[in-house]
């Protein structure tokens, strides 16, 4: 049997997605496993064992530009033919792809039904709400099982193991390019910004963490695009006595490489923060109390992580990316997390 597991969306939603690929392998023995993704995700999928094939949904723009990059109607249609797949499972269902299986004949065709274009294009919908849900979206993202007949429960104990991914695969010498010559300090990352999807935690709060963490101890790299590099210069001048500035220097192939051969990383709700937990690594994410966004449903799942929030009910700051609970919470409780994990 072959199965397209379908999910264009950014590199933390694709990591939620990999233990769907662990369960199917598991449930269904022999299977063939294709991720179909956006191009820029493929060295994240390519790290897992559990995924045979990772096919780009992406293409160049016939208007030349503008997301998303899609491929035409037909090519869509031809490029989901040619995978010869019995099952599609549309993890997040797009318009497009739906629509494009549909058209290629893939007999069955999973989805949730909570989108109109879902009713017409697939044939096996479940009914998952996600909006109000009290589950983990690694959770939410298991239940798409049930559209091959597996109705197995998974806590996220369980989940932790079902990554399945090898290691890092980046520039073989990305560790001493962020070693700044000394040896035996804690590595840790930090990743200040969230290109926009995140409640950020704000450069004076890294700032004042930089400034708590002993010299003597922690080898501290910041990480971030190019475009957040320049929107950090003040703060990465400040502090370069202390860091090492890695902005911009990295593939995501390379910052994998450097996030797995770290012992931390400090972040808000990203994709590296994810990346972090699922290779094992001390994972310490920093989450505003606000449905859907809160650690309830988009926690760090992985043995050595966890989080930071505050009990509020955030409702003020649900309208403004500057958000006051997150920004509360203290440079001191983090330094905690990091020299008792446990606590």
């Amino acid at each position: 049997m072959r199965i397209i597991l379908s999910r264009t969306d950014s590199i933390g939603d694709v990591v939620l997605t990999l233990p769907l690929a662990d369960a199917l392998k598991k449930s269904i023995p022999g299977c063939t496993i294709i991720f179909l993704g956006r191009e820029y995700t493929r060295p994240v999928v390519e790290l897992c064992r559990n995924v045979d094939e990772f096919v780009s949904w992406d293409s160049p723009s016939p208007r030349g530009g503008g997301p998303p990059p899609w491929p035409s109607p037909l090519g869509g249609r031809e490029m989901l033919r040619g995978m010869r797949a019995d099952v599609i499972i549309h993890v997040f269902p797009v318009k497009e792809i739906c629509l494009a299986a549909k058209q290629a004949g893939i007999p069955k065709r999973i989805a949730t039904a909570g989108r109109f274009f879902t009713w017409f294009t697939c044939n096996r919908l479940l009914h998952i709400p996600r909006k109000n849900s009290k589950l983990h979206e690694s959770q939410l993202n298991l239940k798409m099982l049930k559209g091959m007949g597996v109705t197995l429960e998974f806590s996220l104990a369980e989940i932790e193991g079902m990554y399945g991914l090898k290691g890092g695969q980046g520039d073989k010498g990305t560790r001493g390019r962020g070693d700044k010559g000394t040896r035996g300090r804690f590595r840790l990352i930090l990743h200040p910004k969230s290109k926009g999807s995140a409640r950020e935690w704000g450069l004076e709060n890294f700032s004042k963490l930089i400034n708590l963490l002993p010299a003597e101890k922690y080898n501290i790299m910041i990480t971030g695009t190019r475009e957040e590099g320049e929107m950090m210069t003040e703060f990465l001048e400040n502090h370069r006595e202390r860091i090492t500035d890695m902005t911009g220097k990295l593939s995501l192939g390379e910052l994998i490489s450097l996030i797995s051969s770290s012992d931390g990383l400090v972040a808000a709700s990203t994709g590296p923060l994810h990346l972090a937990a699922a290779v094992g690594i001390r994972a310490i994410g920093l989450y505003a109390p606000m449905r859907p966004i809160f650690p309830q449903r988009w926690a760090p799942i992985g043995k050595n992580a966890t989080y930071l929030v505050l009990e509020n009910n955030c409702s003020d700051c649900r309208k403004t990316m500057d958000c006051t609970c997150i920004r509360s919470i203290t440079p001191e409780s983090i330094l905690e997390k990091l020299t008792n994990p446990n606590h």
